[in-house]
């Protein structure tokens, strides 16, 4: 009964020291992101792919396209602030564990399993305006280029929001989150980024 009780408590004080390391990881990444209108522009830009792969008429379509680009302008340099921004995080705060049991304060144990948040942001900075800056190739592609390009950047984006989630959490409760906010495994978003980002971002996670 004893040794029950026991393991009891040590259950209890690992959710509570795990919730509050939660909740001032959370603080910290929303101080940066409070700064920016990043997720307003997400959002903006993923209803705007759909609503110009739903358009019958090709004059429309080409105008929503052209708003769409100067949104993914946008997004990319507020990006490209935040992960610069974010890099005056000191190192043993941005550390992210990549240990398979979301332990409390892992990254600082065991600090040969983790990666630098500072480092993917700016990996997802990159990848994201780089794949904003292909220009669709002529005319006669141009449709199938920007619903390939859209296809591509909605992929980054659906990866930098499971980064986020890591760090604020856990690789399992950042995947979960993606089948529940967006229908997608993130083996899928894996695969969706251009390959830059992708070997890229397997070199760095180590997944």
């Amino acid at each position: 009964m004893e040794i029950f009780s026991l393991a009891l408590l040590l259950l209890f004080g690992l959710h509570l020291l795990k919730s509050r390391e939660r909740a001032a990881r959370v603080a910290l990444l929303g101080s940066f992101l409070a700064r920016y209108q990043i997720e307003k522009l997400m959002e903006s830009l993923t209803d705007g792919y759909l609503r110009a792969l739903g358009e019958q008429d090709a004059q429309r379509r080409a105008q929503i396209w052209d708003l769409l680009a100067t949104t993914e302008k946008n997004l990319a340099l507020q990006l490209q602030s935040f992960a610069d921004d974010f890099g005056r995080v000191p190192a043993d705060e941005a550390r992210v564990s990549t240990l398979a049991i979301a332990l409390p304060y892992a990254s600082r144990w065991f600090p040969a399993a983790t990666f630098d948040m500072r480092e993917m942001l700016q990996l997802h900075a990159r990848g994201i305006a780089a794949v904003v800056a292909q220009a669709p190739g002529g005319e006669e592609g141009m449709a199938q280029e920007r619903k390939r390009q859209a296809y591509t950047v909605t992929a980054e984006l659906y990866l930098l929001q499971h980064s986020c989630h890591w760090f604020c959490r856990s690789a399992t409760v950042a995947s979960v989150r993606l089948i529940a906010l967006h229908q997608t495994s993130y083996e899928q978003v894996l695969e969706g980024v251009s390959p830059a980002t992708r070997a890229a971002y397997r070199q760095l996670a180590g997944v």
